[in-house]
């Protein structure tokens, strides 16, 4: 069975930093592309990036290039999304998911469909 769970989440203050955790099972983890998103309430759900788990490759949103950086521990199957400075409108439940194959091209901003499995997801709250 495949799967996917974040964890990492929780309440943070403007400004602060948070790493999130992806860890994966059942499937052949060097040959995915890992993606993480966010959607924050009333949203559309938003792609962060997206890494090539064989090589650490990662692709990452226009929006988060500044403030995110995805690394990965092939060992441990899970892949980690640091995010700084973090503001309010950071809030938002974020999501891991996997890709068969690579990363979509066209970018995470706009390939979130064509990911084939999901994480139930980690909220984080940022108080301002």
């Amino acid at each position: 069975e495949v799967q996917l769970v974040e964890s990492g989440g929780g309440l943070v203050q403007t400004g602060g930093s948070l790493r999130l955790s992806c860890a994966t099972s059942g499937f052949n983890f060097d040959g995915y592309g890992i993606g993480w998103f966010h959607q924050a309430p009333g949203k559309e759900r938003e792609g962060i990036s997206c890494t090539r788990t064989w090589d650490g490759n990662t692709y990452y949103a226009d929006s988060a290039i500044e403030r995110a950086s995805v690394s990965v521990d092939n060992a441990k199957k899970t892949v980690y999304l640091q995010m700084s400075s973090l503001k309010p409108e950071d809030t938002a439940v974020y999501y891991c998911a996997a890709v068969i194959g690579s990363c979509p091209p066209g970018g995470p901003e706009y390939t979130s469909y064509a990911y084939d499995y999901w994480g139930q997801g980690t909220q984080v709250t940022v108080s301002s």
